[in-house]
């Protein structure tokens, strides 16, 4: 009898055995971090400066960062990043190909995220009428959502509505983001019809108050920040003062969108993340939840100052310094090797033309809406049909289709047109439709930026390229991005934690590998417009 009792034992543990061995593996949570304009080169131009007790050391160390991960489309701008490292496809899918754009069904501009059907949730602004609706596909977290049928969480967090609510996909349980009239945490009634409680006293503390009432001074002396140019430059925006320390008390109560234009919009950004990794006890179970932090502060810097500036050097420091803080939370909470992170950008940046012209490099300033007007006027005049160029939106023009039409005009026609008015223009490499994109000479990888970003029903008729180091300029200061060059779409990968195999890539990989090697990683469906491929020297 013992025996046969010994050999049933043996068999249920056999069979205990097995089965647990059957069992799928994930991390409890999958963590992705979005620098709203980090160039690559921010991962080593600072790293002598950079702690030991940092994140930025921490992840390079013991992570793996694929070297040359570039984005693939044009234009680069912070919607279309948003969206392609969630879904891992391209704005010719997505739909979404700018941060707003001249939709033809519409006849108007749109903003990516609006949404007339929405209202705001926690505050009596505009600012939350906002969804993923324009998304037309899928993302990562999506996909996860399904696979899960629904029990994995999903949360979306930034300063930019934009920044929120694409990575978090459709069926996001929230997604939250800044109201800067009021200075606190929103989101719409497509996720919920109040706020959570702990939302609302996170809102309460007045954070923005307190960073404020600080003012932003530099982490360490002035004189050790040699990797930028000096502190005050005549190129450089003038948000708040003209040098550091900069004095922000005067905006209490008056003006919360300049709290975006400092560090402190990470930090808050920071501490937001905390409080809905504890409230929404992320990554407490065996279901795999996924929070999408992005922060959108280093892009406000960037667009005044300049990546050469030392309010650049001085946020990325402090970034530093708050991501291994972070990282220390997420080891206590979800614990070590438990959860899933990579960080990334939606974009790099060029450098302010000004700062490439005092030493000597090319670059400079063009200012596209204004050259828009005079096109247009001087196509009034010899057609006698005003505004026949509706929009600039994404170095493109959209014509006016139905005037061209009613007056026999062809696209081709206005097109030739404009290839030699803007010939004439410095800083203009070349302009040709749309329609052609395949058919002149164009390098490979321009070309290829141009088709993966053009939609349909979202994109204009006639394309702009600019020669490199030049911008599209509103003003006399700061700089952008949205092109195909390096400098606007070389950025950070850096992957860490469960699942994660120690090491450097160094081949070219792409902005839309992420959602794939994601999917590969959880073992879930790759988003439904993805054209990735997964990234197979990060997995182990």
């Amino acid at each position: 009898m013992n025996r046969i009792f010994t050999f049933i034992l043996l068999l249920l543990l056999v069979s205990v055995t097995s089965f647990s061995q059957t069992q799928l593996e994930r991390p409890k949570l999958v963590v992705g971090l979005m620098l709203d304009q980090m160039r690559w080169d921010y991962l080593y131009r600072y790293y002598d400066r950079y702690s030991e007790k940092g994140g930025f050391k921490r992840l390079l160390k013991d992570g793996n960062t694929c070297e040359n991960t570039l984005i693939p489309y044009a234009p680069s701008v912070t919607a279309c990043g948003h969206s392609v490292v969630y879904t891992g496809s391209a704005p010719a899918i997505t739909g979404i190909t700018g941060n707003a754009w001249w939709d033809k069904d519409q006849n108007r501009t749109v903003y990516c995220t609006e949404d007339k059907n929405v209202a705001t949730v926690g505050s009596t602004s505009s600012q939350g009428k906002m969804s993923p609706k324009n998304m037309l596909v899928t993302s990562i977290a999506d996909e996860l959502r399904l696979a899960t049928n629904f029990k994995s969480k999903v949360i979306g967090i930034a300063i930019k509505d934009r920044g929120a609510i694409l990575p978090a996909g459709h069926s996001a349980n929230a997604a939250y983001w800044y109201d800067n009239s009021v200075g606190k945490f929103i989101t719409s009634t497509y996720y919920m019809p109040a706020l959570p409680n702990w939302v609302g006293q996170f809102n309460d503390q007045k954070l923005p108050d307190q960073y404020y009432e600080k003012g932003w001074s530099l982490l360490y002396e002035s004189t050790t920040y040699t990797q930028s140019t000096s502190d005050k430059k005549e190129y450089e925006a003038k948000p708040f003062g003209d040098g550091f320390p900069y004095e922000l008390k005067k905006f209490i109560g008056k003006d919360y969108g300049k709290l975006n234009t400092t560090y402190f919009g990470n930090e808050l950004t920071f501490e937001f993340a905390k409080a809905a990794l504890e409230n929404e006890s992320l990554g407490q179970d065996a279901i795999t939840d996924l929070l999408a932090i992005s922060f959108s502060s280093p892009d406000y810097i960037g667009h005044s100052f300049g990546p050469n500036s030392i309010e650049a050097e001085d946020a990325m420091l402090r970034f530093d310094l708050a991501l291994g803080a972070f990282l220390e939370l997420l080891d206590q909470k979800v614990g070590k090797n438990q959860y899933t992170l990579f960080l990334t950008a939606d974009h790099g940046a060029a450098h302010i033309p000004e700062f490439m012209q005092e030493n000597r490099l090319p670059g400079g300033r063009v200012f596209t809406s204004k050259l828009m007007d005079r096109l247009n006027l001087s196509l009034e005049k010899i057609y006698k049909i005003n505004k026949l160029i509706l929009s600039d939106d994404n170095y493109q023009y959209h014509l006016n289709l139905r005037k061209l039409d009613s007056a026999g005009i062809s696209i081709s026609t206005i097109a030739d047109w404009l290839k030699k008015e803007c010939s004439n223009e410095p800083g203009v490499d070349r302009v040709f439709t749309l329609a052609e994109t395949n058919t002149i000479p164009l390098p490979a990888t321009i070309q290829k930026a141009i088709n993966l970003g053009y939609h349909p029903r979202r994109s204009g008729e006639v394309q702009l390229i600019l020669k490199p180091g030049y911008i599209d300029a509103s003003g006399t200061t700061g700089t952008t991005h949205g092109l195909w060059n390096p400098y606007d779409t070389h950025i950070p990968l850096v992957w860490y934690g469960w699942g994660i195999k120690k090491g450097k890539t160094i081949r070219e990989t792409s902005m839309s590998d992420i959602a794939p090697t994601l999917a590969s990683l959880l073992r879930i469906q790759m988003p439904s417009g993805n054209i990735g491929a997964a990234i197979s020297e990060v997995i182990k």
